[in-house]
């Protein structure tokens, strides 16, 4: 993967200028990049996946009121300034699948998208998963009500504060 540096200045690039991006003609003419937290390395972790015995399919809301299915898979659990924290990862339904970590913490509403933000975890050896909160990233729907985004489920809404990865779009 290349540097965190290298990886936002591609994505700033994929915003401003690609016809994919998910920024409106109107916002791409002004925009100049994506606010990020400064690269915190005590928000990267290397950790165990814990997976359901039973892994159930689960339905989530979505910011337009559609819903979504993923597969309840597991559970992670780390540390953040010597507080506890457990997340839920769940798969990915359909073409591709993936590991999918939508989250909610502290940050939300005033540095962070109100509605939570995702992460896409890689997995490692047996049951190790890179979990990096810098890589941390707004749902599309973040930018226009054109989207519609998966609303994190109350089992992933931290209390503590992920200072890191992407801020809110202003």
């Amino acid at each position: 993967m290349p540097s965190l540096e290298n990886f936002r200045a591609q994505k700033d690039q994929f915003f401003g200028h690609d016809p994919h991006s998910p920024l409106l003609p109107e916002q791409k003419d002004h925009f100049e990049g994506l606010s990020y937290f400064p690269p915190n390395p005590d928000l990267a972790f290397e950790l165990n996946l814990e997976p359901f015995e039973k892994q159930d399919r689960i339905t989530m809301q979505t910011s337009t009121g559609d819903v979504q299915d993923y597969i309840r898979w597991g559970q992670i659990a780390f540390e953040v300034d010597q507080e506890p924290a457990e997340l839920t990862v769940y798969m990915s339904i359909g073409i591709g699948g993936g590991y999918f970590l939508p989250f909610m913490d502290a940050t939300n509403g005033e540095e962070t998208y109100e509605a939570g933000r995702y992460l896409e975890i890689e997995p490692l050896d047996g049951n190790r998963f890179e979990v990096d909160f810098n890589l941390a990233y707004n749902p599309y729907c973040a930018y226009s009500e054109y989207w519609s985004c998966p609303i994190p489920p109350k089992e992933n809404r931290l209390k503590v504060r992920i200072e890191a990865g992407e801020k809110k779009f202003k």
